[in-house]
């Protein structure tokens, strides 16, 4: 080898500081290298923030000239709700086209969602006929979501019919007599039917139906699912309503929870309009995360109490609840 190919001598320091490196840079490639195959650290995954809505229901319980949708919305905005469930009823006459664009658009511009449609339909009857029609109306309904933007439209079973008035049936804890001569499983079929029939508008439409624990054939959470179950299709499931459980709460919602696409959060601040409930929604929010319900939480302020004061309350509380739930 000739001289000139020969390195530059380092200075001694620089050369002791060079050498004295070098074990250490192994010991960090080795290091990367061991944690490079070793299992990969769990990444908690954020938990987001509970997206919660008011149904306009809660500004109007029957008792007094229907409040607009259009109000409801501007009031759920200002309040701080993330979203709007329409009660059918609440758009009065006009279904126009018109009108059904110029609600999608206020809701957007407010920054809210419509999240769900509540419809009053039933089909509870011996009548084939009455059923045809209670059939064609739900159908109409689930158009009218589709025009809305809406994904859920919240349905029920019908009740017998054999009480006097709703206020009667809400004395009676939602029970009321069969119509003489028919069994609850004749009654069952004609239900089943029914879902049936409008369910290929409900999947043209992309809208699910939730059947609601809701009086009738619905009272109870057993009712509910022999429905949803027999019928076995992803585009009927269930609307959650805590309030509808009079007795077994709690095990009447483990029971319905699993199948919830949208739930109904009853308060009753001021006493309720036909009774009053005492909801724990710590406990509400633990039995649905545990069921890993991401759902659309839906407040229905049943009280006697202004709604101006009751419905900022009772969303804050919800607020609170569903928090901590994560």
């Amino acid at each position: 080898m000739h001289a000139r190919h020969l390195p530059a001598r380092l200075p001694r320091r620089r050369l002791l500081t060079s050498l004295g490196s070098v074990p250490l840079a192994a010991g960090l490639v080795a290091a990367a290298g061991q944690e490079s195959r070793a299992e990969p650290r769990a990444q908690k995954t954020p938990t987001p923030a509970r997206r919660i809505g008011v149904s306009t229901y809660s500004y109007w319980h029957f008792r007094t000239a229907i409040v607009p949708v259009e109000q409801c919305i501007d009031t759920a905005a200002e309040t701080g709700f993330d979203g709007v469930e329409i009660l059918e009823v609440q758009l009065g006459d006009d279904r126009s086209n018109r009108r059904v664009q110029q609600i999608k658009r206020q809701a957007f511009r407010q920054g809210l969602t419509l999240c769900g449609l509540s419809t009053h339909q039933g089909f509870l009857s011996p009548d084939r006929d009455d059923r045809r029609q209670n059939i064609d109306k739900t159908c109409r309904s689930i158009e009218l979501a589709a025009e809305l933007g809406i994904p859920t439209m919240r349905v029920n079973t019908g009740r017998w019919g054999t009480s006097k008035s709703f206020d009667e049936l809400m004395a009676n804890k939602g029970i009321e007599p069969r119509l003489p001569g028919h069994t609850d499983d004749e009654a069952f079929g004609w239900v089943e039917e029914a879902f049936e029939a409008c369910l290929p508008t409900a999947e043209r439409h992309g809208v699910v139906l939730g059947l609601e624990n809701h009086w009738g054939l619905g009272r109870t959470a057993e009712g509910v699912l022999r429905i949803v179950e027999a019928i076995d299709s992803p585009w009927l499931a269930v609307t959650l309503d805590t309030g509808n459980f009079l007795e077994r709460r709690e095990e009447q919602l483990e029971k319905l929870a699993p199948h919830a696409v949208l739930v109904q959060a009853k308060t009753y601040t001021g006493g309720g309009e036909w009774y009053t409930l005492e909801i724990d929604y710590d406990r509400i929010a633990d039995l649905l995360a545990r069921h890993r319900y991401r759902g659309w939480i839906s407040l229905e302020f049943e009280g006697r109490a202004d709604p101006a004061v009751a419905v900022p309350e009772s969303l804050a509380m919800l607020r609170r609840a569903f928090a901590k739930a994560g």
